[in-house]
């Protein structure tokens, strides 16, 4: 938890353009990386591209952040207060309606901005895919958990204003005892990689330069819906370890003990995905008209990609 804690006020003091002071850990390999642009440029032979591109990666950042913030508010908050209202609640077709909308509405106002990820495991996916340079993940880690982070500070702040306020599961995702309908952690474990499997599938598809433009956003938003559709019964749906680890750090004890499945099953299914899809479906790259070939921009720098 000191990790995620110091991981969000490093995010803030970067965007803000403040002193870094000591990184933790998982922060390290980003630093290491940072002297090198998504190009394979060498940063400091051209002061002002690599000011250039912190600026725009503080942008992306920025955006990440609130993305997730509304994708954690509007989905785990129609969670908390309307899925079980008296005689009015909305129940899992609504909430699941409502993370599907969030997304939607979000890759529409951010996904020309940091391409509307707002989920560490499809960073990583994307990634896999050579879809996003390798050496971003780690600060959009950082910046999506910030989001979800404030976002579930506000539900907390509304919820207890409700008399009698008991937090109870406040939207947190579960295993066994805490799966809605009892499922062991090995069936949570499955549903949990399969979903995050199609759902990056889903999105590596939807944005593929052959596919329909300006169609992305709905088919990803209604991706998620029917994710969730599925995986509410079997853990609350997670197939995000943003949105789980930001509920989790208000419940404590059995949700923070869980937490680890709900990091490990969805990036792995997004690797997984990522892997297939660049693998059987990429375009493959038109052949050079030169005695020798040269390697394409997505081989030659791994981790960036094409075009970038």
């Amino acid at each position: 938890m000191t990790e995620v804690i110091r991981c969000i006020g490093l995010t803030v003091r970067y965007t803000a353009g403040l002193p870094w002071g000591e990184p933790p850990f998982s922060l390290r390999f980003f630093l290491s990386q940072r002297a090198r642009s998504a190009t394979g440029k060498v940063a400091g032979t051209n002061p002002g591209s690599s000011l250039e591109e912190r600026m725009s990666l503080s942008k992306k950042l920025f955006a990440e952040f609130f993305g997730t913030a509304w994708l954690v508010f509007g989905g785990c908050g129609a969670a908390i207060f309307a899925a079980a209202y008296p005689g009015l609640g909305i129940g899992f077709l609504g909430v699941a309606l409502a993370f599907g909308l969030t997304l939607l509405t979000m890759a529409f106002a951010i996904g020309h901005i940091s391409g509307c990820h707002i989920n560490p495991a499809v960073s990583i996916g994307l990634a896999i895919g050579r879809r996003f340079p390798l050496a971003h993940v780690l600060p959009y880690w950082a910046a999506q958990l910030s989001g979800a982070f404030v976002a579930a500070s506000a539900l907390y702040v509304i919820a207890r204003g409700k008399p009698g306020f008991v937090l109870g599961n406040f939207a947190a995702n579960g295993y066994g005892a805490h799966s809605p309908g009892g499922y062991t952690m090995q069936s949570c474990f499955v549903a949990e990689m399969i979903l995050t499997f199609f759902f990056l599938f889903i999105i590596m598809g939807a944005t593929d330069v052959r596919a329909p433009k300006g169609l992305g956003p709905i088919a990803i938003g209604l991706g998620l819906t029917l994710i969730h559709l599925v995986g509410i019964p079997i853990t609350n749906t997670s197939v995000n370890p943003a949105r789980s680890t930001s509920q989790a750090l208000f419940v404590h004890g059995w949700a923070l003990s869980q937490l680890w499945l709900f990091w490990l099953a969805p990036i792995l299914g997004a690797v997984l995905a990522g892997l297939v899809y660049r693998v059987f479906f990429a375009e493959k790259p038109a052949p050079s008209s030169h005695a020798v070939a040269a390697k394409p921009e997505y081989e030659a720098l791994p981790g960036t990609a094409a075009g970038d």
